[in-house]
Formats: C-alpha cells, sequence, structure tokens
C-alpha cells in the first residue's frame, strides 16, 4: 500500500480506480444481460423472474450508493477496496448458487459493489491528486465502464457453461481486488470537514444525471433487439456492443476538455452528439456500419456524461465529492429505472425505431442548461 500526500501525478490512481470499475460495472453489473437466455434455461426463469432478478441488481446498486457517503468519509480507499470484494463475492455467489435465491442474493451483493465504486474512488482522487490534475484523473478513473464492457463483450460466445464463465470473473475479481490493496494510495492525515450541503447547487446536477439515465436506458435495453429487427447477426451485434465499451475508454479525454472549453461547453457538446449516436438507430435500415458508428457515438458520450457529472459533482461538494456522485448516480438509476419499462410501452405501439428517435429528441433537451441557474457551475 502507498501513503502519500496530494500530488500532480494521477496516472497510477485513475488506472487503479479504473480497474476496480470495470470488474463492478463491466462483469458484476453490465455482464447480466446478455447472459439473460442462459440464467431463464437453468433456473426456469420466466420474463416475470427476469424481471425480478433485473430490479434485484437495481436494488443492490441502491444499497451501495446509500452506504457510499458513510463509508467515503471514515476511508475511500476502504470503499473502494469494499466495492471490489462485494462485487467478487456477488460474482462467486451467482457462479455457485445451487437455486434461484442464492443466485438472486449475489445479484444483490455484486450491484451493491458498482454502488459503492465511483464515490469512492472519486472520493479518493479528490483526497490524493493535486486540483490542477484531479479533472483527468476523475473523469479516465470514469472509463474503467468501458473496459469492462470490452473485455466482457464477448464472453457469451464462448463455449463454456455460464457457472465456468461467472466462476472466471470471480477469480478475476479476487485479482483486481488484491491488485487495489497493493497500489491503491493511502491518503496521508485526517479527510477535510465535511461540506455543509449546498442542496440547491445539487439539483440541476440531479436532474441532467436523470436525463441520462432516462436517454441511455432504451439503448441499454433495446439496443441488441433493435439491431436484429434492422437483420443484424448475433455476431454483429456482440461487435456493436463491444465497440461501445473500447469507444467508451475515449471518455477519459472529456475531463481535459473540460479544463480547456469549460464544463458546460463541454458537456453541451457532449449531449449533442449523444442524440446524434441515439438518431442513427432510428433509421429505418441501420446496416452494420452505421450500427457500428451508434455504438462508438454512445459509448464516448455516455462515459463522458458520467465523467463530467463526476467533475460537476465535486465543484458542488469540493471536499465530499463521493456525496454529490451518490446524489448524481442515484438519479442516473431514477432515470433509467423509470425510462426501461416506459420504453418497452412505446416500442410496443410504435415501434424501437420511432422509440430512439424520439430519445435522441429529448437528448437534445440538455441544451436548456445554456440557462445558468440549469448548467453546470
Amino acid at each position: 500500500m502507498v501513503t502519500r500526500t496530494k500530488t500532480d501525478s494521477w496516472q497510477a490512481t485513475a488506472v487503479g480506480g479504473a480497474v476496480v470499475i470495470a470488474l463492478c460495472y463491466g462483469f458484476a453489473r453490465y455482464a447480466y444481460g446478455p447472459f439473460v437466455p442462459r440464467f431463464s434455461e437453468t433456473f426456469g426463469l420466466t420474463p416475470v423472474g427476469v424481471g425480478v432478478l433485473g430490479g434485484l441488481s437495481t436494488a443492490g446498486y441502491g444499497l451501495g450508493l446509500l452506504l457510499a457517503p458513510r463509508t467515503s468519509a471514515r476511508s475511500a480507499r476502504g470503499t473502494v477496496l469494499l466495492a471490489a470484494g462485494s462485487a467478487t463475492l456477488g460474482l462467486g455467489l451467482m457462479a455457485l448458487a445451487p437455486h434461484v435465491t442464492v443466485f438472486g442474493a449475489g445479484i444483490v451483493v455484486a450491484g451493491a459493489g458498482a454502488g459503492l465504486v465511483s464515490p469512492g474512488v472519486a472520493q479518493l482522487i479528490g483526497e490524493t491528486v493535486a486540483e490542477r490534475t484531479r479533472a483527468r484523473a476523475q473523469t479516465w478513473a470514469n472509463t474503467g465502464t468501458g473496459l469492462g464492457l470490452a473485455a466482457s463483450a464477448f464472453t457469451p460466445l464462448l463455449a463454456l457453461g455460464w457457472p465456468v464463465i461467472w466462476s472466471g470473473f470471480a477469480a478475476l475479481g479476487v485479482l483486481v481486488t488484491w491488485i487495489a490493496w497493493r497500489t491503491l494510495p493511502r491518503p496521508a492525515g485526517p479527510a477535510d470537514e465535511p461540506d455543509s450541503g449546498p442542496v440547491r447547487g445539487a439539483v440541476p446536477l440531479v436532474v441532467n444525471s436523470v436525463l441520462i439515465g432516462v436517454t441511455s436506458a432504451p439503448y441499454w435495453t433495446f439496443s441488441p433487439s433493435r439491431l436484429a429487427e434492422a437483420g443484424l447477426s448475433p455476431v454483429a451485434a456482440t461487435w456493436c456492443w463491444a465497440t461501445i465499451g473500447v469507444a467508451g475508454l475515449l471518455g477519459g479525454a472529456a475531463g481535459r476538455a473540460a479544463e480547456r472549453a469549460g464544463l458546460r461547453t463541454v458537456n453541451l457538446v457532449t449531449w449533442t452528439l449523444s442524440a446524434a449516436g441515439l438518431a442513427l438507430l432510428a433509421l429505418p435500415h441501420p446496416g452494420v456500419p452505421v450500427a457500428l458508428l451508434s455504438g462508438a457515438l454512445f459509448g464516448v458520450t455516455y462515459l463522458a456524461l458520467t465523467g463530467l457529472c463526476i467533475l460537476w459533482a465535486a465543484r458542488v461538494f469540493p471536499t465530499r465529492p463521493a456525496r454529490g456522485i451518490t446524489w448524481s448516480f442515484a438519479g442516473l438509476g431514477v432515470g433509467q429505472t423509470v425510462a426501461s419499462p416506459l420504453a418497452g410501452a412505446l416500442a410496443s405501439g410504435l415501434g424501437s425505431a420511432t422509440v430512439f428517435g424520439l430519445t435522441a429528441l429529448l437528448a437534445l433537451t440538455a441544451w436548456s442548461q445554456l440557462h445558468p441557474r440549469l448548467g453546470p457551475p
């Protein structure tokens, strides 16, 4: 373990945080979706059962978010390690589950790791990285989600049983937890006093986060079926999913861009590109090149927007960024939870292409942030 004061050298901390985020999001949270058909076959799940298990993942995520401000105030480093351990334990429970009850418990525990990790990493960076390079560290660490998505994208195509694959995920989690324990810095001295809680300044942040959740939910949930509807093969759809993760790694550049052009300007440009990526799936017959471009735009803008939320939260809560990030990511989760069933209902009546077109238009409402009371500081 490393003990040090705040420093301009941010790369090692950002990489360590990104690796833990990759585990918690790319494997413990988002890898669930592509394996749903296999889980359904093993446990005899109905569509309702699949929905219940998905809800358990969200419940675990919410639990982790609720715990994160308190645990991060005590130890940001400990919170990141707790997140890695929770994700690893959850993946192990799922891999070894003899029946669906244990499997559901594993989903909750794994989801809690995802809820803990982003506030913990952001707080750790705030306590160990100097202000001059902190924005870059925050946004590059956040791209761990893309790294995890890219690494797990092709696992559903492996000719192995899902318990074997999930056991491999758990073993990877043990390795990641050990590396994090060995390499993550320990802040020197006590943390600063908590912020007084500028609630008014946090409201636009939460509204922006809810909008990210609402506009991203259709993509996470319905883009595979939209691509199948457009005639793309499962292999092509897998490549598109991998493109989301690979392109998401570029979202880390948002921090440097925000330092140079300003948080509001970069946020609005990113929202515009996000709308373009969504609109591409509204085309009548998107082929493979268009689908790949759509996935790339979605990946880079989703990771950039969530990274910019972290910077926004750190400005509203300068000494307790974990608190602001908890509020922000809770808003994102609420937006996704509400939008998924609504998008499904609209798709049933209007078609999935129309849903993506309407979602793209909704993303453009972020331009209301030109008003000083609605945009980032």
